[in-house]
């Protein structure tokens, strides 16, 4: 498999990836990962770390196209890597304005099977652009970017024939998404799901989010996950709401540098600038998250039962099972309330259960899990 995997700067692709390809090779898969970013700078030893995007846009390109043919040569037919992952952009926003970093006729001779565009929390990337380069982009900024940058790779993956092979992956707080990529690369025909639960409305509820934990774990264990709850910024909103509402002007957010020892200090963010991405933030979780749903082959939905015995079924869940049945997906639902679902549920889903175990058990009678555990979780 080979495999285009882009994302805006302050992601952290690099060591992502890494540990992708340790993973990869630890699990005996020949997985091999080209950092483009450190090729270009291989070829231009004059450019300081850092600066290589000041650059003109003609020199930058010519170093790409170096680099690329590099990769390449490095990956013929005769190579001996089975797998091979290519680290490298579609879009910068940058100095020079907004302009491509792909060159197509070399992705056409490297021959992609598939695309994927790395994302993270929005305050995430801004703190990490921030403390490698000397830029002045706003969270706000940061938004814009990360929207062109998958639009440009799915664009991408059209053109050269990857409609189907286009995959948003969200990087997330841990290391459990580098076994998604893993997955996703190394084993395309595992199930790929979508795992639907109720968020915003239950994060005062601590047993039914641990309940909704469980559920999560136990669908990345068995199949490749595309987990909504990966990207989290309806949460930093919240946040920002209360604190607009008690009059304050800042607001601390723990950070979660990957692969970095010791903790991180919080950032400290404004108020009135997480305030005005509000409208992104809501407009990107509804894009997002549809497409997710489309890169699926199916969706499991946990309805827990709230205190009262409230169903815990929110607008955004309702939407997502519906959105997987007008575009034919496989439907499944985990109910747990002792009321009854409704017709909306009953006659959209394609199967419904009690219990998480009992639908695993179900999954693995009709041969949904792979032949093989990954990684043992």
């Amino acid at each position: 498999m080979r495999a285009i995997v882009t994302g805006q700067i302050g992601v952290e692709k690099k060591p992502y990836l890494n540990a992708v390809e340790r993973l990869a090779r630890d699990e005996g898969e020949r997985l091999a990962v080209f950092h483009l970013g450190d090729m270009m700078y291989a070829e231009a030893p004059d450019v300081r770390p850092g600066r290589i995007l000041d650059l003109s846009l003609s020199r930058l390109a010519t170093l790409r196209r170096a680099a690329f043919r590099d990769v390449i040569a490095a990956t013929s037919p005769a190579s001996a890597h089975r797998h091979v992952v290519v680290n490298t952009h579609a879009t910068f926003r940058w100095r020079h304005g907004l302009f491509s970093a792909f060159d197509f006729d070399l992705m056409q001779r490297f021959e992609p099977d598939m695309f994927i565009c790395l994302v993270d929390n929005v305050e995430m990337v801004h703190q990490r652009l921030h403390a490698e380069h000397v830029i002045d982009a706003t969270l706000k900024d940061c938004m814009v970017w990360r929207e062109e940058e998958i639009l440009a790779t799915e664009l991408l993956a059209d053109a050269l024939g990857g409609r189907n092979r286009f995959y948003i992956l969200s990087r997330g707080r841990a290391a459990e998404t580098i076994d998604t990529c893993v997955r996703l690369v190394t084993r395309p025909d595992m199930r790929k799901v979508y795992p639907s639960f109720p968020m915003s409305h239950v994060v005062d509820l601590p047993d039914v989010l641990d309940e909704i934990d469980r559920f999560r774990a136990a669908i990345a264990k068995h199949f490749i996950a595309f987990d909504p709850g990966d990207v989290d910024e309806k949460l930093l909103l919240d946040r920002a709401l209360a604190a607009a509402r008690a009059g304050e002007d800042f607001i601390e957010v723990t950070s979660h540098g990957f692969g970095r020892s010791g903790t991180a200090p919080p950032m400290r963010l404004a108020v009135r600038e997480v305030l005005d991405i509000a409208g992104d933030i809501d407009g990107q979780i509804y894009m997002r998250d549809f497409k997710l749903i489309d890169q699926s082959d199916m969706i499991v939905s946990l309805i827990p039962e709230l205190p009262g015995g409230v169903p815990g079924l929110s607008s955004g869940v309702e939407r997502e099972l519906q959105h997987a049945f007008e575009h034919t997906k496989e439907v499944y639902v985990v109910w747990k309330p002792r009321k009854p679902p409704s017709p909306f549920i009953t006659e959209t889903a394609t199967k419904i259960f009690r219990s998480v175990d009992e639908a695993l058990a179900w999954f693995e009678s009709k041969g949904m899990f792979a032949s093989t555990n990954l990684f043992g979780r």
